[in-house]
């Protein structure tokens, strides 16, 4: 090998040295890095994610409030419903007391 041939393979070998450093160098900057503009949207990104968590926990506040309003209004309904069926029962029973009664006059008669 003479010297011509030894200053031509140490030139290739120092360019493909040089780049594959800058192409590691781009690969990493290129994954790593947050520019300005990148940061601008980085904070609008974040800014849209905690209005979006307010309004799911004012939604989940106000569900658990209507669930609890409409628990209490199923519960009423379901007193009054008891009472009415009570009602009716004993309805039921003076209506069948007062038939037997009056077929009772009737047969006196």
């Amino acid at each position: 090998m003479n010297r011509l041939q030894l200053t031509i393979a140490t030139a290739v070998i120092l360019l493909l040295a040089f780049a594959l450093g800058w192409f590691a160098y781009w690969l990493l900057h290129r994954f790593t890095r947050v520019a300005g503009g990148d940061m601008a949207e980085v904070d609008r990104l974040a800014q849209a994610l905690h209005e979006a968590e307010e309004t799911r926990d004012q939604a989940i506040l106000y569900l658990e409030q209507r669930e609890a309003e409409l628990m209490g209004q199923i519960a009423q309904s379901e007193a009054e419903l008891r009472a009415t069926m009570e009602g009716l029962r004993d309805a039921r029973t003076e209506t069948e007391e007062m038939r037997n009664y009056i077929e009772r006059m009737h047969a006196k008669s």
